[in-house]
């Protein structure tokens, strides 16, 4: 069946294009009309002119030999040029008048033949853009009756074997009632009062977290399962599910035998559960698909037990499970979101340190500039007083040249390395930093950044966002940063310590095995294997004391209760600067 859509759309392409190029072709034949009208009549204007020039010449030669005509011996002669002058112009009007009539004759043939040429083409234009859209409507209406065809018989399908199933599970419970009696409807009582009171009992007291599915292992099984572009095709579909569903009366039953109490009851089961549904799918996020699924288990044990009283009507488990699709997919697709907002943010933070880094750069060159400037003067005014100076004199002048020279060049060296880091879009540093009392022990950061002096980003790291600051364990500058930062992430990648966002820099390893890794690559730097940590220590000696001292307590709680408005301005102020 697609291979004949497929065909019928071809044959509609094909006799589009035929119209088009007909329509092509009558335009070409009317163009070549016109242009062989717009010929002649060139050719018409042409011969005209050039009559009209001869009639000139004639009626000229006239006028000059009508001064002879008073001459008595002249007379025979000027009536002979006077009779051939007027035979010549006779002539000249009649080829003109013949000429004239030539053209308007081809003229008008011209004209006809460029109508009757046009009128066809019209005619075959229009006939074949009724032969084009005629086919294409017939093509489109055959299409979308097999279409619907189609659909309709999907729907078919899908209603026969819903029907099937429901058949199946009666004709087990009755089985299985004839074989058990009053024992297998107990059973089936007890499980259904064991899951309204679990349900009731949620409700009431709470989720908690026994039911939160861990966030990874959820995302993991499903990234295995799906593509990571089908989060919103299969949400869609998931939700047409439920939807034919319940316009196929599949999507809940119940046991009355009149249609208007049938119909009501189970519309009323319907609307109870998906009200309850459609309020917890409007809370679900990235991380809580686990809770919402089991409350909506739970509304469906309810509403199930509240139908009882219209005759049992209830939702079925079929209906249960698409819903419970709904959910799954959208919890997949907030995690797409997050994740989304989370790589806008991180492009956002790498263009505000890039533009740090130019202005840290641009700084450092109008500052190398004034300083070499500025020892350039000293040098020449030192060379000038040791010019005057005498012997003795001239040693200290020396020795005072050669220490600007030495900071002239330094200078001319932070120049050079600000211009170069300037123009190398890659060139930066890569940092092990570490902070135990915010993380522990053993958890690094390895982060890059390209400003001039990495410290500056150090400490922009250490923050309000964190309660102590960053100790540094290494600094080490690549000419491809980058390169260097995602190759020693990549090797650490089982370390990580959030292994949701990778975009969190930090890595549960032991710093011998950092510094190992990074001299395999043949990089030589300057390690400090201890982290100072001085704030953290220095905070926990201070809790000791005042755990001890009740009076050091007092006036320690007391420092700090001065110290807080100026804390807070300064924060304050700090924040807006960012």
């Amino acid at each position: 069946m697609i291979y004949l859509l497929i065909l019928l759309l071809t044959l509609s392409v094909i006799a589009v294009i035929k119209l088009l190029l007909d329509i092509k072709t009558s335009k070409r034949n009317l163009s070549s009309a016109e242009s062989n009208l717009q010929e002649a009549n060139r050719h018409f204007e042409d011969e005209s002119q050039k009559w009209k020039t001869q009639e000139s010449l004639y009626q000229n030669e006239v006028s000059r030999l009508s001064k002879w005509t008073s001459v008595a011996d002249a007379d025979e002669k000027a009536a002979e040029i006077l009779a051939s002058a007027k035979s010549v112009f006779e002539q000249a009007q009649a080829d003109v008048l013949k000429v004239i009539t030539e053209a308007e004759k081809n003229k008008a043939e011209l004209l006809h033949e460029a109508e009757e040429v046009l009128a066809k083409a019209t005619a075959e234009a229009s006939e074949t853009k009724s032969l084009g859209e005629a086919e294409a409507k017939k093509i489109i209406s055959e299409a979308r009756q097999n279409a619907n065809t189609l659909k309709s018989k999907a729907q078919a399908i899908l209603n026969e074997a819903t029907k099937q199933a429901e058949i199946i599970v009666e004709t087990g419970n009755k089985r299985a009632e004839e074989i058990a009696g009053s024992a297998f409807e107990a059973m089936n009582n007890a499980a259904l009062y064991e899951q309204t009171v679990k349900a009731m009992k949620n409700i009431i007291e709470g989720y908690g977290d026994q039911y939160i599915v861990p966030e990874r292992s959820f995302l993991d099984d499903l990234s295995e399962e799906f593509g990571h572009t089908e989060a919103g095709v299969e949400l869609k579909k998931a939700r047409e599910r439920s939807s034919l569903m319940v316009r196929n009366n599949t999507a809940a039953k119940c046991d009355y035998v009149e249609k208007y109490r049938h119909d009501t009851a189970v519309n009323f089961v319907i609307d109870a559960f998906n009200g309850r549904v459609d309020s917890i799918l409007s809370r679900v996020k990235n991380d809580n698909a686990g809770t919402l699924e089991q409350e909506i288990r739970d509304s469906f044990t309810l509403v199930n037990y509240n139908g009882r009283a219209f005759r049992d009507a209830k939702i079925t488990e079929e209906y249960l499970n698409a819903r419970l699709e709904e959910l799954k997919w959208a919890a997949v697709a907030q995690q797409l979101k997050m994740e989304e907002r989370e790589e806008q943010r991180r492009i956002k933070e790498q263009i505000r340190e890039e533009e740090k880094a130019r202005r840290e750069f641009e700084r450092a060159l109008k500052e190398a500039a004034k300083e070499e400037d500025m020892l350039q003067k000293a040098m020449e005014k030192a060379q000038l007083q040791m010019e005057k100076a005498s012997a003795e004199q001239k040693a200290k002048y020396e020795q005072h040249l050669r220490e600007i020279e030495q900071k002239l060049k330094e200078a001319e060296d932070r120049s050079k390395r600000a211009l170069s880091m300037a123009q190398q879009t890659k060139s930066g540093h890569v940092y092990i930093i570490s902070n135990i009392g915010s993380f522990g022990e053993e958890v690094y950061k390895i982060g890059l950044t390209r400003r001039l002096e990495p410290l500056d980003r150090i400490r922009e790291l250490g923050d309000a966002s964190v309660p102590f600051e960053f100790d540094v364990h290494a600094m080490i500058f690549s000419e491809d940063a980058p390169a260097l930062e995602r190759q020693l992430q990549n090797h650490f990648v089982l370390n990580r310590v959030n292994k949701i966002n990778y975009r969190k820099e930090f890595f549960k390893v032991d710093l011998a095995h950092i510094r190992q890794e990074i001299e395999k690559l043949g990089i030589e730097t300057h390690w400090t294997l201890t982290a100072q940590a001085r704030e953290y220590r220095e905070t926990l000696a201070i809790e000791q004391k005042i755990e001890k001292d009740p009076i050091m307590r007092e006036a320690w709680i007391n420092r700090q209760l001065k110290l807080e408005p100026e804390t807070a301005e300064s924060v304050l102020v700090g924040g807006e600067d960012e």
